[in-house]
């Protein structure tokens, strides 16, 4: 009675990190532009609430870092720290047009979220971060969730047949290359992973990111 799948709402921990970098790279950042990995702490908004200070995972600090690295190895504080740089608005209405419904860009979700949504503050379902991370598999075209795409009986005649929909693009192809590529590099995600972590898979070619 209840559909995890697409009723569901989680937080999608990291997983949300690659639309924060690809809203960056639409905004002029490279693959290789350096950013600090500090300790780093966001006023709230609100003097009656703490400061935002985000920690890495491995509560380690590594000084500078390219942006390719920084997302490879899944790096908390410049992530947070490109958030702030490029707006919370824009990386929500990015996750919006790659599918992720729960992500409208109001003000509402602004408040309730802040800059801990690129470190999985926002609530998704995983059709929908899935939908999202098709976009970067497909060059940057939305394509819309498909159940079925045929139906026939015993004897070949189609019953149901889904007709062809146009994809909407909503990222470049240049942009998704370079997120797919980043996520594809087992170089450079070695320092918190290692070279032969579960997110290595020998002879293949495959884009993947922990959360």
């Amino acid at each position: 009675k209840f559909n995890v799948v697409t009723q569901g709402l989680r937080q999608p921990g990291s997983t949300i990190k690659p639309i924060s970098y690809a809203v960056a790279l639409k905004k002029g950042y490279t693959a290789s532009t350096v950013l600090m990995d500090v300790d780093t702490k966001y006023p709230s908004g609100d003097p009656k609430k703490p400061e935002y200070n985000p920690k890495n995972y491995d509560l380690k600090y590594r000084g500078p870092m390219q942006l390719r690295y920084a997302l490879g190895n899944s790096i908390n504080t410049i992530a947070v720290k490109v958030s702030a740089l490029v707006g919370v608005r824009d990386i929500l209405r990015t996750a919006y047009d790659m599918g992720i419904t729960s992500l409208e860009p109001n003000d509402e979700n602004i408040k309730r979220i802040g800059l801990s949504l690129t470190l999985g503050g926002g609530e998704v379902t995983l059709l929908d971060i899935t939908g999202a991370f098709g976009v970067f598999g497909t060059g940057g075209l939305k394509q819309d969730t498909k159940a079925l795409l045929k139906v026939e009986d015993a004897k070949g005649k189609i019953l149901f047949e889904q007709l062809p929909t146009s994809p909407k693009r909503v990222l470049s192809e240049e942009v998704s290359f370079i997120i797919s590529n980043i996520l594809s590099d087992n170089g450079a995600r070695k320092d918190v992973f290692g070279e032969r972590s579960y997110l290595y898979i020998a002879d293949k070619t495959v884009a993947v990111k922990t959360g």
